[in-house]
């Protein structure tokens, strides 16, 4: 390592090619292996930079486009955004764009470019102090950001991408008291019962986690199991259940619960989870159109989407995707619904739910469910929660959620609930 700091900056450097040039996931990135040989402080610190960097790519961009005749290759513009941010961010300009100028240099393809690389970010240095802060906040791409102002209007999309821009907090599900789990990490206690604290907190070091009081789960995936309103001794599935944050509402709540997910791996963590707070649950690693074991009281889908609402968390995704695979996304889902409704006994209960900013994977959903499935009913006084705004609930009965919604406590995700009662 020649340079302080240039072997995180070198990880990220790759980890936010691969997004951008190979629309690959950081989750698949990192969960790979991406960064499994650095010491736990690099790792840490080539996963922040990243993020941050695909966080601030547009105004990044912004910054550098009076200093650019016309666009380099990615891999050179993302070494120039990664130096941007970080001179804006207040590290040391000479030791930042040395170091680009040799991640570029590295590369073959583009050594070529690394003294362009050296004069734009040191232009970028001597640009007047407060330019990063007076530009506008990074937006959405137009393939994405054309729909939802169609969907919602452009103020809350602008909104959404302030909380975008602004980054996750750290949300915490109590497995039995959320005041006490407040008192004990320092967190306060949202409307819902959900418990937030500021972010940056080192999960694992937090009172209670080994003891297993609470889990990590944004507060708005934590309101279909509210909804769902689970009771002691019901049989519920929860279908499509990984990452495991629902399967453990259901379990902390008395539920027998049945976990089905295809992802293996995924399920692994499931159970270290349950073992972790002490809960129980069924555990079935299969696919959700194979599973055919009915007659459960409530059924939980949380159907995989385009995880739209979950942008300031993932800021990878605008990046790594396009759309394209939207449409096929959509039939799954409605296929799903008519899957799941097969699995609850008459008079029982599904909830459906995606984290989704888009209507066709939320609202529209239900609307075509009920239309092709006669005699199911949408329980609109189920999504009632406390601490709801009443503007959240919507025309055929959901709940809609946005990452503009409690802007001053740090948002939450974008989600979609809905529950339906079979006919008895």
């Amino acid at each position: 390592m020649t340079q302080t700091g240039l072997t995180p900056r070198l990880a990220a450097w790759r980890l936010v090619n691969a997004v951008t040039t190979e629309g690959r996931l950081l989750s698949e990135l990192i969960g790979g292996g991406a960064l499994a040989r650095f010491a736990p402080e690099d790792r840490a610190r080539a996963q922040r930079l990243a993020l941050d960097t695909l966080r601030a790519a547009d105004r990044a961009d912004r910054m550098l486009k009076p200093f650019l005749q016309k666009r380099p290759p990615l891999p050179v513009r993302n070494a120039m955004r990664m130096g941007t941010l970080e001179i804006w961010s207040g590290v040391a300009a000479h030791g930042v764009v040395n170091s680009y100028v040799e991640i570029v240099g590295r590369d073959s393809k583009i050594a070529s470019m690394k003294g362009l690389v050296n004069a734009v970010l040191r232009r970028v240095s001597e640009e007047r102090p407060g330019a990063w802060d007076r530009l506008p906040e990074p937006r959405l791409p137009d393939w994405l950001r054309g729909p939802l102002i169609d969907a919602w209007g452009k103020p809350a999309i602008v909104g959404i991408e302030s909380a975008h821009f602004a980054g996750p907090v750290l949300d915490l599900t109590a497995k039995s008291d959320p005041a006490a789990v407040a008192a004990a990490t320092g967190g306060t206690v949202l409307p819902t019962g959900t418990v937030r604290l500021a972010a940056g907190v080192q999960v694992s070091a937090l009172p209670g986690f080994e003891a297993g009081d609470w889990w990590v789960q944004d507060a708005a995936a934590a309101m279909p199991v509210m909804a769902l309103a689970p009771k002691k001794g019901e049989r519920i599935l929860d279908l499509c259940a990984a990452p495991g944050g629902k399967t453990l509402q259901l379990a902390a709540a008395g539920a027998h619960v049945t976990s089905v997910d295809i992802s293996e791996s995924r399920m692994a963590r499931v159970e270290e989870n349950l073992a972790r707070t002490g809960l129980k649950a069924e555990i079935v690693v299969s696919d959700a159109f194979a599973y055919d074991q009915g007659g459960f009281d409530a059924v939980l889908l949380d159907a995989p989407c385009s995880a739209t609402g979950t942008i300031r968390r993932h800021p990878d995704l605008p990046h790594a995707k396009d759309g394209s695979e939207f449409g096929d996304l959509i039939e799954m889902q409605a296929a799903l619904i008519d899957h799941a409704m097969t699995l609850v006994r008459p008079g029982g209960r599904l909830v459906f739910c995606t984290c989704s900013l888009l209507p066709d994977e939320g609202e529209v959903q239900i609307e075509a469910a009920l239309e092709h499935n006669p005699g199911w009913t949408v329980d609109a006084d189920a999504v009632r929660l406390p601490g709801i705004d009443p503007s959240w609930l919507t025309e055929e009965g959901g709940l809609r959620l946005r990452p503009d919604y409690w802007a001053d406590r740090g948002g939450m995700d974008g989600f979609y609930v809905a529950v339906l009662t079979k006919p008895a």
